[in-house]
């Protein structure tokens, strides 16, 4: 029992999910957007870090190169001079410089690295952003779109007024005529009074007639035969 129970929660609480994903896609498209666009500027920033690194680096070792090269050239001197102890002192100088200089452009070589491989990312992730953008301007057009259609179907919907004055021009149209339905009721009324039996009859010829027809008139107006 509980196992089902947490089996429909979990599946409610995905389609809930979805609903408001699809609800509110447009505002997440541009959330994430924005911070897609944070964690490019904070990129921007590391790399930044890392060139101005490489920069001090590179102005270090140039410093220390041209130490390197007028230490061994006093300590040469030197040693010319018969000044072995000068001359000492300075190869002990030039080999701690050469010691850090190696360690320096090792540094500088992972700085480099790291600054190449960064900017293909920021290269890369760039390029994504303006690709989100561009779908995030056509999932808006899209969506407005969707939004009208959902509005004109509302309105042209089975609900809508069109289809209610259709049904109210049927219903006049299928009225029965009130004019044709009083005829009918008189006829009914005559036909039960026996009214209409007597006109009947003397149409036929049976007893006087109650009114002048047609043909009573043609009768009167005929040329009478001479005798």
């Amino acid at each position: 029992m509980l196992s089902t129970m947490r089996t429909l929660f979990l599946g409610a609480s995905a389609r809930a999910e979805e609903q408001v994903r699809d609800q509110f896609a447009i505002e997440l498209i541009e959330q994430k957007l924005r911070e897609a666009q944070n964690q490019l500027k904070t990129a921007k920033v590391a790399l930044a870090h890392l060139i101005q690194r490489e920069r001090g680096e590179a102005r270090q070792i140039e410093t220390i190169t041209v130490r390197v090269k007028d230490m061994t050239g006093r300590a040469e001197e030197a040693l010319a001079a018969g000044r072995e102890d000068m001359a000492g002192q300075a190869a002990e100088a030039i080999a701690d410089m050469e010691n850090d200089l190696a360690r320096r452009r090792e540094t500088l070589a992972g700085l480099e690295l790291r600054i190449a491989q960064l900017k293909t990312s920021i290269e890369r992730a760039n390029r994504r952003i303006m690709d989100l953008k561009q779908g995030a301007i056509a999932a808006k057009a899209v969506r407005r779109e969707q939004d009208m259609q959902k509005k004109l179907g509302r309105h042209l919907g089975g609900s809508s007024a069109m289809d209610e004055a259709e049904s109210l021009i049927a219903d006049v149209m299928g009225r029965d005529d009130p004019f044709e339905q009083n005829q009918i009721l008189a006829e009914i009324d005559r036909g039960l009074d026996h009214t209409s039996l007597d006109t009947r009859m003397a149409d036929a010829g049976f007893g006087p007639k109650g009114r002048v027809s047609a043909s009573d008139v043609l009768a009167r107006l005929s040329p009478k035969p001479t005798t």
